[in-house]
């Protein structure tokens, strides 16, 4: 009997270390060309829109938007690498130079605040 208790806890525990691909995020748009999209405002605006439903998606955004809030509560767990690197700078980005927007989608994801305040604490830029 114990001998089979250890091996049900030893199965959950090597279950719950081994992260299927299907428990990840699609890398299938990490090459994406960030720095393009973020210095290039008619790049950039469209996926806004997209993610705040004001406008149409591409495929891209359509990922993107479907996995927002569950990435932004759960520190982007099922992300890559890529992903994660990519989120901070956008969301860097979105904080430093397009408050509008991210005051919008901050009140759309987030409007408890109980997320985004830590990256806002982490990348806001000081202006001097």
């Amino acid at each position: 009997m114990n001998s089979c208790i250890v091996l049900l806890v030893l199965s959950v525990a090597v279950m719950s270390l081994a992260r299927p691909d299907e428990a990840r995020y699609t890398d299938r748009y990490d090459n994406v060309d960030l720095d393009e999209i973020l210095s290039n405002r008619r790049l950039l605006v469209p996926y806004v829109k997209c993610i705040l439903d004001q406008g149409k998606c591409a495929p891209d955004g359509k990922e993107l938007k479907e996995h927002i809030r569950e990435a932004l509560e759960n520190e982007c767990g099922k992300c890559t690498e890529t992903q994660k690197s990519g989120t901070r700078r956008v969301i860097g980005h979105l904080i430093n130079h397009e408050d509008a927007y991210w005051n919008e989608l901050t009140a759309k994801y987030d409007p408890q605040r109980k997320f985004t305040a830590k990256y806002e604490k982490e990348l806001k830029e000081i202006k001097q």
